[in-house]
């Protein structure tokens, strides 16, 4: 009996060492996939494959990214839910379509398993034109939505993404009625208003001002005041339309990961976006960085979340 008794503890004490070795030898195990929940080109995209070099170097980590889009980033997030909560799976989150969707539908994951690890960005979403549009201003998209309803169509990220909820609100206060194409990403959107395919879209300011934009005119942007990376274009509001959105970018990780995991990942993703090297390319590619800690963004999701919900009450997006 007393020999079963060492032997157990001899067992335990075992798995403790292994399972404390496995925690010291992170993230050298294996390479670190970040999931991007946009098809490639979109800024989510584009802004991970900026950082992922220097965050390769903070940590001494190979880092992988897969894009993963579809249903407005559920696809992507329950992926991330269900990863091990090892420290070897993170993804980038976007709001609103994080929250507006937990409001819309029945989701195929619990969003209390992820866990915010930091925000970077706060991106105003934006309507954008073909340069040769009879559209001009944004009273111009808007009088024509009224006149002829449903003969302005609007493409979007993806159904309850910030480019989407803009055009629900200007919609909503101003009586226009918009046709709305949901695409996979910015990207597609781009793609789709150069070629005229659609009266207009949705893109980030700093998926038009920090890329090539030929062919393409902004109408206004729904921030609350102008942006510092387009500030010849006004914003909604000072054309008349109380509308305000924007696009908030970050990463989170499976709720269950390790705290000590997290911190080292969090102090990482700091240092790369305190870099000069990085905030040299967030110039280049018109990044509105707006850098907050996983638990501080956390705070705010809840606020958010109801004015979310106040939206979907008075104008259901989806039907």
């Amino acid at each position: 009996m007393q020999n079963t008794h060492i032997k157990l503890a001899f067992a335990f004490a075992a798995l403790a060492i292994s399972a404390s070795y496995a925690h010291a030898e992170w993230p050298n195990d294996r390479p670190i996939q970040m999931i991007v929940a946009f098809a490639p080109g979109g800024s989510t995209d584009v802004m991970a494959r900026a950082i992922e070099p220097l965050l390769e170097k903070e940590l001494g980590a190979d880092i992988v990214i897969e894009n993963r889009p579809g249903a407005s980033g559920e696809i992507a997030y329950t992926a991330l839910s269900k990863a091990k909560p090892d420290g070897y799976t993170f993804s980038y989150i976007n709001t609103p379509g994080y929250l507006s969707m937990q409001v819309q539908r029945k989701l195929g994951y619990d969003p209390k398993t992820i866990k915010p690890i930091a925000r970077i960005v706060d991106d105003p979403a934006a309507v954008v034109v073909p340069s040769g549009s009879d559209f001009k201003t944004l009273k111009d998209f808007v009088e024509a939505a009224k006149a002829k309803p449903g003969s302005v169509s609007f493409g979007s990220s993806g159904v309850g993404t910030d480019d989407h909820l803009a055009i629900i609100l200007l919609g909503a206060a101003t009586g226009a009625k918009f046709t709305h194409v949901p695409f996979g990403g910015a990207g597609e959107t781009r793609t789709a208003i150069l070629g005229s395919q659609i009266s207009g879209g949705g893109l980030n300011v700093s998926e038009f001002a920090g890329t090539e934009s030929t062919g393409l005119r902004m109408l206004a942007t729904f921030g609350a005041e102008r942006s510092p990376q387009l500030p010849d274009v006004p914003t909604a509001k000072e054309q008349g339309f109380d509308v305000e959105m924007s696009s908030e970018r970050g990463v989170a990780a499976p709720a269950g990961v390790p705290d000590e995991i997290t911190k080292k990942f969090s102090e990482a993703m700091k240092r790369v976006i305190d870099s000069p090297e990085f905030q040299k390319q967030a110039k280049q590619l018109a990044l509105p960085l707006a850098y907050l800690s996983g638990p501080d963004w956390e705070k705010q999701m809840p606020d958010r979340l109801a004015r979310f919900q106040k939206i979907w009450n008075e104008t259901p997006w989806v039907q």
